[in-house]
């Protein structure tokens, strides 16, 4: 079991909460469940419905878009956070290449979160927009 102070770091990484405070992940923490899943075990298939994140507390995870192999990540990496903000399709799939300690957070109690902190949604959205940004530069230049 991951400490406390190991959670808020992985989740300080992650991209979606980068503008969050500790108190703000202390929140998000508390929130989510700490499961673990063995090697080869499907984390998130690829064009099902979801309703939940995960962040990537120990272990490596293969991620797959279209049966072609996006990279393999370890610790910070966070995996289905749209699912938190909407309910459309996985956009990869995800496989514990090892076995994996993760944070799991769904939607339901993220919402939950997002009532109890509305300044969280405003730090959100600006990490969002930055990152569509990006995406767009990186698309049309």
């Amino acid at each position: 079991m991951a400490s406390k102070k190991a959670q808020l770091e992985h989740l300080r990484n992650a991209n979606l909460f980068q503008g969050c405070s500790t108190k703000d992940l202390e929140k998000i923490a508390k929130a989510s469940d700490e499961i673990t899943m063995p090697a080869g075990s499907l984390i998130v298939d690829q064009g099902q419905t979801g309703r939940e994140a995960f962040i990537v507390l120990s272990g490596t995870v293969l991620v797959k878009r279209n049966n072609k192999k996006v990279g393999t990540f370890g610790p910070g990496t966070m995996v289905g956070e749209l699912s938190l903000l909407d309910h459309g399709p996985r956009t990869a799939t995800v496989v514990c290449e090892t076995e994996c300690t993760l944070l799991l957070l769904d939607q339901r109690h993220f919402m939950g979160v997002l009532d109890q902190v509305p300044a969280l949604a405003h730090k959100l959205l600006a990490t969002l927009a930055g990152r569509i940004r990006d995406l767009d530069r990186q698309y049309f230049g």
